[in-house]
């Protein structure tokens, strides 16, 4: 009994762990939100310092990868790392930068913002659900869970209806943001979410 007792401390604690660094990490990740209105604010700036942040970023990080540690930067790299992440480059901040940065030049305003919500709220809230309320797993998807789908699938509905004001095209685009996110893209719905969410509402206007 005390072994059992034990090892549920251990197993609670690890859980605990993790959800603690997802919430660290999904913070950085919602605060993407804030790129639409500083994109109404100055376009230009906001596109130039997007691209400075994802370039000061790799160059930081193949720097801790030669055991130099970059103040600030490194360190935050390290605290919102995934398991997964372990002694590799943690890629996930540069498909961030970009797919904002993507959906920011290529898409009208009201679109990219549209699919800049749909990954802060969408793909961020998904996860943190995922962590602290999925039970049911999703086959085929490498972990991911019903709690997290039925998040995003709701974070993106609503976002994107208080972008379009309009219930059809939040609805198709809450759709697809879900099946899109389920996915086993690892740090590549980062890169793909804004694009194709600001397309469909694009193309549904």
């Amino acid at each position: 009994m005390k072994y059992f007792c034990v090892q549920n401390g251990i197993e609670f604690k690890k859980q605990l762990i993790s959800l603690r660094k997802e919430v660290f990490r999904k913070t950085i990740h919602i605060c993407t939100a804030f790129v639409p209105l500083f994109l109404g604010i100055s376009r230009s700036f906001t596109l130039i310092a997007l691209a400075c942040a994802g370039v000061v970023y790799i160059i930081a990080e193949l720097l801790r990868h030669r055991g130099i540690e970059i103040p600030l930067i490194s360190t935050i790299t390290a605290a919102a790392a995934r398991k997964r992440d372990e002694n590799k480059f943690v890629l996930g901040p540069v498909t961030l930068v970009a797919g904002v940065l993507l959906a920011a030049i290529f898409l009208e305003y009201k679109s990219a913002s549209a699919g800049i919500y749909a990954l802060a709220f969408g793909d961020g809230l998904a996860s943190l659900a995922g962590k602290a309320f999925g039970r049911i797993k999703i086959p085929m998807t490498h972990g991911k869970t019903a709690a997290g789908s039925l998040t995003c699938f709701l974070a993106i509905f609503c976002s994107c209806f208080c972008v379009t004001q309009n219930t059809h095209i939040a609805l198709a685009s809450a759709t697809i943001g879900a099946v899109v996110e389920v996915l086993p893209l690892k740090d590549f719905d980062n890169l793909i979410i804004p694009s194709l969410i600001g397309f469909v509402v694009t193309l549904l206007s």
